[in-house]
């Protein structure tokens, strides 16, 4: 009151009634104005604030994706990953701009209040400070439950999100086999399984609210009694100061049980944070330390020595394969099923790591160079081609090839015999492909991969089942412009067509993990071991 005297009394004090009253007037609307400016701004920081909290957590939930080897994507599922970018990055925004700042506004108010208080009777705030713990004791088992059963609610929705995704990324599959209601009901079933999981834990976060009044209750019943019994009893507390105690403690009851909710409020926002740091935490294994050296290129020869890899600990993928591949050979690797076919051509781009022996390129560990650049040495095309919701041209152009020109990528297209078709899409090299390339065929979206290896012109080149799945006439085309692929590149080749694997400098044959077989067509041929056995079918359809 002093304050405001000092500033304002001088001029809201004068012998003019008028005067007066629109200086009282001016100074009510500028508290006004000012206290709305205020609010604005507040609110205005607080979203950016907690927007820029949800923003950061996404870039760095996205960079750490990046950084983890595909061993953490053969174990968790996509649509997860998207629950944990989406909704509890959201989730988790809201501990910075609503519960701590809702936290501060109240403990400040707690702190003026107490203060008020200790200046009325420092014996009944001492008796309230004593009391009041007991509403945080008494609370914590609701706010840990809280916590656990959010976590699982959290986990339901993320199995929510990952049932959609699966459905969408299948849905000609889905179709194909009639499958709708049945994806309909595991949906059901995962957003039934939501719902109870929210429902559980609200539940319980509830009880907060009625045991935090009443406890609150029962601090001002014993302050009131004690207040009175003492100034009944003649002793120091005046009556009309317990009247004022306790109207200042009933003001104090709101912010204390706005704060002894606060925890609950936060294990919302607690339990997603903790599923995002779950991934951050995680360890990335597809980073290089900081003596990896650029990767000069392949001179002569490629070395696998004695090498071993495995998934899970016990369970080898690879055994024991030693290989020399030489600079411009084409090598073929054929096996049955689950072999270790594509396994062994991962470890070219490191995808994965040997547990045991060695990758060597031209004497010199494969380990002790930098994975990117490695990579930019390397093409890959398999059956599983991907493609953006973006436009050809960017499609083609994919990657750190994406300032390449615009006769360059046509060249590329024609090379790969995919010019043709792509000038009859609507808008031409411009056209967006949609989701994974929907509009294409199977055999138009293998040549579009092929254009985008052709145009970044990779010395060491990968095709894993390039020409599985594809019809007689797409095949062909395929075919021709693999051959084109093939020139001047040392090339790995995963196939089971005769027609691709015949014409390689040497046919490696695996199974369960191991080399058997190892040689020229004919030579294996000849051998009558399991390669013959494997492209028997194709021999005899070719007599």
């Amino acid at each position: 009151m002093r304050l405001l005297d000092g500033l304002l009394g001088a001029w809201l004090r004068t012998d003019a009634p008028m005067v007066a009253l629109r200086n009282v007037v001016v100074v009510l609307l500028a508290a006004i104005a000012l206290k709305n400016v205020a609010a604005y701004a507040a609110g205005y920081w607080r979203t950016r604030i907690q927007e820029s909290v949800a923003r950061d957590l996404r870039l760095a939930l996205y960079g750490q994706v990046q950084r983890l080897g595909l061993r953490f994507f053969q174990g968790v599922r996509g649509g997860r990953l998207v629950a944990h970018a989406a909704a509890d990055a959201d989730q988790a925004k809201t501990l910075v701009g609503q519960t701590l700042t809702s936290g501060f506004q109240n403990g400040a108010l707690v702190l003026v209040y107490l203060g008020i208080l200790f200046a009325l009777s420092w014996r009944l705030t001492l008796l309230t400070l004593v009391l009041a713990p007991a509403l945080t004791l008494l609370l914590r088992p609701v706010i840990a439950g809280v916590r656990r059963r959010l976590a699982e609610a959290l986990d339901q929705r993320g199995e929510l999100a990952a049932v959609m995704s699966e459905s969408v990324e299948g849905a000609r599959l889905v179709k194909a086999h009639g499958a709708e209601a049945y994806e309909r009901g595991r949906f059901a079933a995962a957003a039934e399984r939501c719902l109870e999981g929210v429902v559980r834990a609200e539940k319980l976060a509830l009880l907060a609210h009625p045991l935090s009044e009443t406890l609150g209750a029962t601090v001002v019943i014993l302050v009131l009694l004690v207040g009175t019994l003492a100034a009944v009893g003649g002793q120091t507390l005046r009556p009309e100061l317990v009247i004022a105690f306790l109207a200042v403690t009933l003001r104090l009851l709101p912010p204390v049980k706005a704060l002894s909710q606060f925890p609950a409020h936060a294990e919302h926002a607690l339990a997603a944070a903790d599923r995002v740091f779950a991934v951050l935490d995680h360890e990335a294994d597809d980073v290089d330390p900081p003596s990896a050296r650029p990767f000069p290129g392949l001179s002569r020869e490629i070395a696998f020595e004695r090498v071993w890899v495995a998934y899970e600990p016990g369970r080898w993928v690879l055994r024991d394969v030693t290989l020399t591949v030489r600079r411009g050979e084409v090598v073929a690797i054929v096996g049955p099923s689950g072999a270790g076919k594509s396994t062994l051509v991962d470890l070219l781009p490191r995808f994965v790591e040997p547990a045991r022996g060695e990758v060597l390129v031209d004497g010199v560990r494969l380990s002790q160079y930098e994975r990117r650049s490695i990579r930019r040495h390397l093409g890959l095309v398999s059956q599983h081609t991907v493609l953006f919701n973006d436009t050809v041209r960017a499609n083609i152009a994919y990657g750190d090839q994406r300032w390449a020109s615009d006769a360059a990528v046509e060249a590329a297209a024609r090379a790969a015999h995919a010019h043709a078709f792509i000038e009859r899409l609507p808008r031409g090299y411009q056209t967006v492909l949609g989701e994974r390339g929907m509009r294409l065929s199977g055999g138009e979206r293998q040549r579009i991969a092929i254009a985008r290896a052709l145009l970044r012109d990779p010395p060491l080149l990968i095709l894993d089942e390039a020409t599985s799945s594809l019809d007689v006439e797409s095949e062909r085309l395929v075919q021709q412009a693999i051959a084109r692929l093939l020139e001047h590149r040392t090339v790995f080749v995963i196939a089971h067509r005769l027609s691709t694997v015949a014409r390689a400098d040497q046919i490696v044959v695996l199974d369960q993990g191991r080399v058997v077989e190892q040689g020229r067509h004919a030579e294996l041929i000849r051998a009558g071991g399991l390669y013959r056995r494997l492209v028997q079918p194709e021999l005899e359809l070719a007599v």
